[in-house]
């Protein structure tokens, strides 16, 4: 994967740049050793790495406003940082510029269940939002399978969704408002508690710029009441084909459910061998949330069996206990560290339309076999997000590029069916160069020219997002 020239003017003035950060920064607050800055030169897109010049963990907005104003007097650029569990790239340094980790700024400000809301830290995890809010009955909804370790600033950052984002939306529709600093240390309040503002929708553009406009802080998030119950049905079938087919049927008879998760005879195998949930042996398996009152979950039920028998199903089990439900969701919730066991392995997420997903099944096994590489599926298919598994092996040579090869192919069957390149891991190196073929050069000048408002200086996280030959320019100053 492609990267620019670091630049040996930066990389000379390491020793005076890193001074000027400690001079505005407590002690602790500044990295910069190679033993140190290893920990950051990558992120869960471990196939490429390159330690950073310096790593600063700020404590307060006023931290990190002081180190971008000093960076931004340097020119050296700046990559921001959540928890470093992004799967495209989007927080993998370059060697002149300055990682920017939130980690330490994970304080809970704010609760006000009066108006619904919460305000976080943004270092802050994921799950660690609802852990501060559930003993009272509340729950933060977006829930992406790492949500035990990701973070709010990269959830904000990728526009992040999860298994239950069918229902409730991804992290743009629970988002209220942020602490935004800009690359020049200028701390902006976007949005806040209340309805939408008038004026432009300056929240929607900060949500989804994967750190590309500036460094976000803190976070006003949506909370929910907690549903009155919940339960999940375990649906079997001999084909993956079948279970698309399935999932469409679903969507089209007009029923929602909470989630429809997506995983086929690779993932399955491979997460009993790990969880031992129970899982049926089977070509794919989909798990059905619903929720609501007693008398709601069991008509909702009732429609999914009937939907669900038309493709005959291998098996159809549905949780009678809070243990059942736990262990249907159990191996789905291992699924991503179950195949890091038995292989090396690529995720994507292109998003396509539920329609497609019998037709996207069979394509990308036909491309599977065509590039001689195993492809595990598991994914959201309630929206259509899919999380393909490209299985290779790192030490094999010409393995990687192959796997990046077959990657391209289903990402650019992704647009090709009316779909995207990403749903929530974001574009950062992975997808950047297929940016070309989703958006025709006039869009990318204008997303370019969003990006020119913000940051001026193409300081902030500049070899991400757009083709490296199409941001040349403005990336040079």
């Amino acid at each position: 994967m492609e990267m620019p020239i670091p630049s040996a003017a930066i990389l000379a003035r390491k020793a005076a740049i890193v001074a000027r950060l400690r001079a505005v920064l407590p002690a602790d607050a500044v990295i910069d050793t190679p033993e140190e800055t290893r920990a950051y030169e990558c992120d869960a897109l471990s196939a490429y790495r390159c330690a950073p010049l310096a790593v600063v963990l700020p404590r307060s907005t006023a931290e990190v406003a002081a180190a971008l104003k000093v960076c931004h007097a340097e020119g050296v650029p700046v990559v921001p940082r959540g928890a470093g569990t992004s799967l495209a790239g989007g927080s993998m340094p370059s060697a002149d510029s300055v990682v920017l980790g939130l980690a330490r700024m994970n304080a809970v400000l704010e609760t006000d269940y009066e108006n619904r809301f919460i305000r976080v830290e943004a270092g802050r995890t994921n799950l660690s939002v609802t852990g501060a809010v559930e003993s009272d009955g509340w729950f933060y909804a977006p829930d992406p399978s790492s949500q035990l370790a990701c973070a709010i600033a990269g959830n904000i950052a990728m526009n992040s969704g999860g298994a239950h984002c069918l229902k409730y939306g991804v992290t743009t529709n629970n988002l209220l408002g942020v602490t935004l600093v800009t690359m020049a240390g200028e701390v902006l309040q976007i949005g806040g508690p209340w309805c939408d503002a008038g004026g432009l929708d300056l929240l929607g553009v900060i949500c989804g710029s994967e750190g590309q406009l500036g460094v976000v802080t803190e976070a006003t998030l949506r909370i929910l009441p907690k549903p009155e119950g919940a339960r999940p049905v375990l649906i079997g079938f001999d084909a993956n084909e079948v279970a698309g087919a399935c999932v469409a049927d679903i969507i089209r008879a007009g029923v929602l459910p909470v989630a429809i998760e997506f995983m086929d005879r690779p993932c399955i195998r491979a997460t009993e061998d790990f969880a031992h949930a129970g899982y049926p042996d089977c070509e794919a398996l989909l798990i059905v949330e619903v929720e609501g009152s007693a008398a709601e979950i069991d008509e909702q039920l009732r429609l999914i069996r009937q939907i669900a028998e038309r493709h005959s199903p291998v098996e159809f089990r549905e949780a009678q206990s809070e243990d059942e439900a736990r262990r249907i969701w159990l191996g789905r919730k291992s699924a991503f560290g179950a195949m890091g066991q038995i292989n090396d392995y690529m995720c994507l997420d292109g998003t396509i339309p539920v329609s497609a997903l019998p037709e996207v099944l069979r394509r990308i096994g036909a491309l599977s076999a065509q590039f001689g590489l195993d492809v595990a599926n598991v994914f959201h298919a309630g929206d259509g997000n899919m999380h393909p598994l490209i299985l290779y092996n790192a030490n094999t040579p010409g393995d990687l590029q192959r796997c990046e090869a077959l990657g391209a192919e289903i990402l650019k069957l992704c647009v090709e069916v009316g779909g995207c390149l990403t749903g929530e891991h974001g574009v950062g190196i992975e997808k950047r160069d297929l940016m070309e073929v989703q958006f025709a050069a006039p869009d990318l000048e204008a997303q370019m020219r969003v990006k020119d408002v913000f940051d001026p200086g193409w300081l902030l996280n500049p070899a991400k997002v757009f083709p490296l030959a199409v941001s040349a320019g403005r990336r040079v100053g």
